[in-house]
């Protein structure tokens, strides 16, 4: 077994699903029978378009949403277990952070940034590392790249890449263990974005956390993560390392979505043809499959 597959698992999800109701006899399968793990100091990237399930996904591995069947454990535990859940609550809501996408929204408009960094510190009841509160705030900003000039300013006086630092340094003020961030780039400009993603990489590296990092980037994806899934329609279609999933795709959703990635020669960009995906040839009842070491994809039951 090599080092990388002998690393310790902190998160397994197993078949999990959510559906939410329509109506009293429709509902939508916004996660369906999904699996997957991310060991320590791994990071994980999901990707997919819009509506199939990846940020139900995460807000399920948060206990956000309840789910529907299956069971998520965290550090071993089953964390879809109520009773679980109440006995180690604390250790949970200290580990585990995430990250959203709208920062305007996920940060209280009304309250200074220093606050805003340390407020977790404060409802955990937390001693500081750093002596004080404010000390806290600003060994936090300094990792995220942030003068503490900043620590009384308001999240309005902000530019959209500053107040997703923030956030970040709030998450990360509580040393978590798993970080989730729900497309924590997609409303910035493409230049921040790249910022946002180069910070990721260091404080990763530096923290050693574990990271779900959902994306529609999927350039941001093979530059940041280690392993990547793809969703559609509820359903993970393929689970594989960075490099094999973008240079050898299998699924027939995977590789439509990689054909949607723009090339840099213009020529190239014009001569190429885009691979169509018919979602009818779509088989939802299928199960992953690993066809190759780590590389698993959705397959019909019979399907060689």
């Amino acid at each position: 077994m090599s080092a990388e597959m002998g690393k310790e698992i902190l998160l397994d999800v197993q078949h999990l699903s959510y559906h939410f109701p329509l109506t009293k006899k429709m509902e939508i399968k916004a996660v369906d029978d999904v699996s997957f793990k991310i060991r320590k100091r791994e990071i994980f990237g999901l990707v997919g378009e819009s509506g199939c399930g990846k940020s139900t996904l995460a807000r399920c591995i948060m206990n956000v949403y309840k789910s529907k069947g299956g069971s998520i454990f965290y550090k071993g535990l089953n964390v879809c277990d109520a009773g679980t859940f109440r006995k180690n609550q604390k250790m949970l809501q200290t580990s585990r952070q995430m990250i959203f996408q709208d920062s305007d929204s996920s940060l209280n408009q009304r309250m200074k940034v220093c606050d805003i960094i340390t407020e977790p510190l404060k409802i955990q009841h937390i001693t500081p590392k750093r002596g004080s509160m404010r000390a806290e705030a600003e060994f936090q900003m300094y990792y995220v790249g942030l003068d503490a000039a900043y620590l009384d300013k308001y999240p309005g006086e902000l530019s959209g890449g500053q107040r997703q630092r923030v956030a970040i340094a709030r998450a990360l003020a509580m040393e978590p263990e798993l970080l989730v961030a729900d497309e924590p780039i997609a409303s910035l400009d493409v230049s921040i974005q790249a910022q946002i993603v180069n910070l990721f990489k260091h404080l990763q590296k530096e923290h050693g956390f574990s990271f779900l990092f959902i994306a529609h980037d999927l350039a941001m994806v093979e530059f940041l993560c280690d392993r990547v899934g793809v969703m559609y329609r509820g359903k993970l279609v393929e689970v594989a390392k960075a490099g094999d999933l973008f240079g050898n795709p299998r699924h027939p959703y995977t590789k439509a979505l990689l054909s949607a990635l723009p090339v840099p020669d213009p020529a190239i960009e014009r001569a190429r043809k885009r691979i169509e995906f018919d979602e009818k040839d779509f088989c939802c009842e299928g199960t992953l499959v690993e066809i190759s070491p780590e590389h698993f994809v959705l397959k019909r039951g019979k399907e060689e």
